[in-house]
């Protein structure tokens, strides 16, 4: 089979690693209902609703001739890379895929399998978290009693990996709540713990042949949303001294407590130092209030909402340039839709209908062979599986509201 030349093992691996810190790389949740109540579109486009679905088919059948020997796509090493493909098949809009695994799924899927470990999680050899909860997505979107088993033990270690919030409940660290890398890297960062909430929601009805007595049964979902406040720049709710009251970053998301991938301002006066919010991260953290459901009149969501309509915009990731756009964009899809959100009203009053314009955007971005890509080959937005995984997830959302 055809495949597109990929870099040295090693190279792949650090970069990998960069585009999972940055929060970067994200599996869209397809075949699913949102968990906010799904609200369709103020109006429907039945031209622009075949077009997308046109170009989801185009990206998917590009994978069919981009898969390895052994059943994964890009990486070996890094199964939710064959993940993200497999979620995106059983997402597509007529259910012909999820009715109807391909042979190439149906290797994706025994490739995947072939991943689970002993203590529930699902990765090869290393980003524990990231993997396991990209792969327990694909699992769960195939609706296969098979797997069920798998899935339950991977929410159980998923589960484990929360960081303990406190002694006796007191949150002592404002990483206590989230969820790191499960490797090397210890505290919780917005990436792992975004990935693992979904996983962690989606499967809170999936049992498998039994249950573990000695283990949680659920995430402490209070414990997740301290952790998700201590990643915002809102000081009515985060009192870390770095929490910025500035306009240009109240209500945004930083990538964890004390780091932006976007930086950071120093006041020359005072010496304080504000960490800068930026988009990816603050759909993210929009995603993971939807997950731990908080209501749309949540003072965090409302600045957080309004910071993103602020700042919108479809022609990069506000404060990140070209850096990551694509998951902007897929997590842009995921977190609108995830709340119900049809108009964005902008900072100048204009209301804007989403779905309609960052569809039109990714179909003028489509390569000729289906696939997509990142001028920016910064966090591995130059591989076309992860870049189109991305983009036809996200057009997976839009469809539903068009």
């Amino acid at each position: 089979m055809n495949r597109t030349p990929l870099p040295a093992s090693a190279n792949v691996r650090i970069r990998l690693t960069r585009a999972v810190k940055s929060c970067t790389v994200a599996v869209a949740v397809l075949g699913l209902l949102s968990p906010a109540a799904f609200a369709a579109g103020p109006q429907r486009d039945p031209a622009l609703k075949r077009e997308v679905e046109a170009a989801i088919n185009r990206g998917l059948n590009w994978y069919k001739t981009n898969q390895n020997a052994n059943g994964s796509w890009s990486l070996p090493d890094q199964p939710a890379l064959t993940a993200m493909v497999l979620t995106a098949y059983n997402g597509e809009p007529s259910g012909k895929y999820l009715k109807h695994p391909t042979p190439e799924m149906q290797k994706g899927f025994a490739f995947l399998m072939s991943c689970a470990q002993p203590d529930g999680g699902i990765h090869r050899t290393n980003l524990v978290t990231y993997n396991t909860a990209t792969c327990m997505m694909a699992l769960i979107t195939a609706h296969r009693q098979e797997f069920n088993p798998t899935i339950a033990k991977a929410r159980r270690y998923l589960i484990s990996l929360q960081g303990d919030f406190g002694e006796k409940g007191k949150n002592d660290s404002p990483f206590d709540g989230g969820i790191g890398y499960g490797s090397h890297y210890e505290h919780s960062d917005m990436g792992n713990t975004l990935q693992a909430l979904e996983a962690i929601y989606y499967s809170k009805n999936i049992s498998g042949d039994r249950a573990d007595s000695g283990d949680k049964k659920d995430l402490n979902w209070q414990a997740a949303i301290e952790f998700l406040q201590n990643c915002q720049n809102l000081p009515s709710h985060n009192k870390q001294a770095w929490a910025s009251a500035d306009s240009k970053n109240t209500g945004g998301f930083i990538y964890y407590p004390g780091h932006s991938m976007a930086g950071a301002v120093t006041n020359s006066a005072t010496g304080r130092v504000a960490f800068r919010s930026y988009g990816s991260v603050s759909y993210a953290g929009l995603m993971s209030y939807a997950y731990a459901d908080l209501k749309k009149n949540d003072p965090r969501v409302a600045a957080l909402l309004e910071w993103l309509q602020k700042n919108y915009t479809l022609d990069e990731n506000p404060g990140m340039g070209l850096e990551g756009l694509f998951y902007y964009y897929n997590a842009m899809a995921k977190a609108l839709t995830a709340y119900g959100i049809n108009e964005l009203t902008l900072a100048n009053g204009e209301k804007i209908n989403w779905r309609r314009d960052l569809a039109k955007k990714l179909l003028s971005l489509q390569r000729p062979d289906g696939s997509w890509v990142n001028e920016s080959a910064r966090w591995w937005q130059k591989d076309p599986v992860l870049v189109t995984g991305f983009v036809v997830s996200a057009l997976e959302h839009i469809d539903k509201g068009l």
